[in-house]
């Protein structure tokens, strides 16, 4: 998606341990037109998966979420972090390991809000080693839904993330594949059709 590109470029920080920055448009400000345009861009990969709910990890998939739940007309649900006040039972969890935080969460969703016909979309700003991923595939497991792909606005193609969900049978759609960030310099994985 080269919009997502171009914005990538524009705000570009790379951090020490491969970490790129992305604050100024997806996980601290947001872009909420990019969001929305990345929202419609995965309804459109998507369009024929018959989706009944949006999936994601609190917090900085929300904004991609939720205009892909708009965008397919369908509810969004995101798994928790933190332990709630009013949602203290009848969970569905798994421990995530947060490679920039350096820490596990215990996230959770709801069995109130999870049906055994759903048929569910993960989204995730990143995709590096899959950990969020993996702990949304873990509850859908438990709640006995059908994944039917995961939509990944930034891939790190350089990382096995996409390698271990592409042999678990997973589909990933990812908006912006990063192939490198030598030299503290962003570089994009060519798609198909690109010179």
């Amino acid at each position: 998606m080269k919009e997502l590109e171009e914005k990538i470029r524009q705000f570009e920080t790379v951090l020490p341990g491969n970490v790129l920055k992305v604050d100024a448009f997806l996980n601290h400000q947001v872009d909420p037109v990019l969001m929305q345009h990345i929202g419609q861009e995965f309804a459109a990969r998507f369009k024929d998966a018959k989706i009944t709910k949006v999936w994601t990890v609190e917090s900085s998939g929300i904004a991609p979420a939720v205009m892909t739940g708009l965008a397919l007309g369908v509810p969004v649900i995101f798994a928790r972090k933190h332990k709630s006040l009013t949602l203290n039972s009848g969970m569905y969890t798994a421990d995530v390991y947060s490679y920039t935080k350096k820490t596990t969460n215990r996230i959770s969703i709801s069995k109130r809000y999870v049906d055994k016909t759903d048929r569910v979309l993960l989204i995730d700003d990143f995709l590096a080693n899959g950990q969020a991923v993996e702990g949304m595939l873990q509850i859908a497991d438990q709640a006995g839904v059908e994944v039917v792909g995961a939509g990944i606005v930034i891939e790190k193609c350089f990382q096995p993330g996409s390698a271990e969900l592409a042999a678990k049978g997973v589909r990933v759609e990812s908006l912006a594949k990063v192939s490198s960030l030598a030299d503290g310099q962003v570089s994009f994985k060519q798609t198909e059709g690109e010179d």
